[in-house]
């Protein structure tokens, strides 16, 4: 397939701002940019998803250019709903400083900060030189600005778009870039910066957005419900992200294939019917899992997340690191202990047990396991001791019941 034809077929075409782009994508030789604001230290699953293009059409030919907006970043993006919260300048730059290190470790692409461009533009130049080919209007009638229209919009998010447009403009006459690509949320955006162009220069550049990734409920993945996948292993670790990927909604798995991968036509048409007629394999989930941790983390740390999801299946937890441990078991339940405890009294203070009694019915019976170790002795003691790196002890009732003592 041509470039046109294969994101079509992996859906990551949405909205396009001529009937020519289908042509020029096939031709190749096009520098065109993408980009997000640092308002986060990592990216996450859904940037990944939306940068994942610059590769593809750096394969096919054309020249990507990242943007961090560290100008855009400290006005904010109108949101549906509600103003974004400003955040500061040091802020800012950090965040741009961690974002354009991942950028660059995943893709190898020049990554630009529309900060160094904006910083020294005075208010009377920007309405002069940009303001005047903005009609409100126009701006009005985009679907970001109407939704908001009702709740109340301040002009420093109004003056959004503006900012964005003078991005794609700036890149058009200083790096002959001639195409934006982006989310489907940002079509407003694009359009804007392609009739600014047009308006300055009397030529036409070009714009495409994609679908956004969501989940079966609708969700887009992104940081908002704070359940992020992150992008930084020590936001996410590489068995988190496994989990994520090897657990997706079977009537997701195939699109986040097409999304997220780099696998061809043939190996994922071949992935659904496994998924259609032998879902209990999960082998779409854990090509998927495989390919994305591959590209983001390398192959060292799928496998490492696949061994710790194997050591866990099984029980044998007892190779694990602490690291690992703090890893695989973020998020179930847990206390802080702070003396060496009797494993009846153990089980009860950390929710695994209502009594002594039932405790005692668990370690009797053979269902209680210490950092992966059958307990059948009622005066068993939890020792920091014993614990891994002596800062955490895993218990485990029944073959799926975790729960963590942290060591003080």
């Amino acid at each position: 397939m041509k470039i046109y034809d294969e994101l079509v077929w992996r859906g990551l075409i949405k909205d396009v701002s001529s009937p020519d782009i289908e042509e020029k994508l096939n031709e190749g030789g096009m520098t065109f940019y993408i980009g997000t604001d640092p308002t986060g230290d990592s990216l996450h699953i859904g940037h990944f998803s939306s940068f994942l293009i610059s590769k593809r059409l750096k394969e096919a030919g054309h020249h990507p250019i990242l943007l961090v907006g560290g100008a855009t970043g400290l006005i904010g993006d109108p949101k549906p709903d509600t103003e974004r919260p400003m955040i500061t300048k040091e802020e800012v730059q950090h965040n741009f400083n961690c974002l354009k290190k991942q950028a660059q470790d995943l893709f190898g692409f020049e990554v630009v900060n529309n900060y160094d461009w904006s910083k020294d533009l005075n208010f009377i130049d920007f309405l002069r030189d940009y303001g005047k080919y903005f009609n409100v209007n126009y701006m009005l009638n985009k679907d970001i600005v109407k939704r908001r229209l009702d709740l109340g919009i301040t002009y420093t998010e109004f003056s959004y778009m503006i900012m964005q447009a003078m991005d794609f403009y700036w890149l058009y006459e200083n790096k002959g870039c001639h195409m934006q690509v982006a989310g489907q949320d940002q079509w407003g955006n694009i359009t804007a910066g392609i009739e600014l162009i047009r308006k300055k220069t009397g030529k036409e550049a070009y714009g495409f957005t994609m679908p956004l990734l969501t989940k079966s409920d609708g969700t887009k993945f992104g940081k908002t419900n704070g359940q992020a996948i992150w992008l930084d292993r020590k936001k996410t670790s590489p068995y988190e992200m496994y989990q994520f990927f090897i657990n997706s909604e079977d009537d997701k798995v195939i699109d986040y294939l097409k999304f997220l991968t780099f696998l061809s036509k043939e190996e994922i048409e071949e992935l659904a019917e496994k998924n259609r007629t032998q879902p209990h394999l999960r082998e779409a989930h854990k090509a998927l899992a495989k390919e994305v941790i591959t590209f983001i983390h390398g192959a060292d740390a799928y496998q490492e997340a696949l061994d710790i999801s194997q050591m866990l299946f099984s029980g044998k937890i007892q190779d694990l690191t602490l690291e690992q441990v703090q890893s695989c078991f973020h998020g179930v339940p847990s206390i802080d202990m702070e003396e060496d405890t009797q494993i009846l009294n153990a089980l009860v203070q950390v929710g695994a047990a209502s009594s002594n009694r039932e405790a005692r019915q668990f370690v009797t019976g053979g269902s209680v396991l210490v950092n992966g170790e059958k307990i059948t002795d009622v005066g068993f003691v939890v020792k920091k001791d014993n614990a891994f790196g002596k800062q955490a002890t895993v218990i485990r009732r029944g073959k799926k019941n975790y729960y963590v003592i942290n060591h003080k």
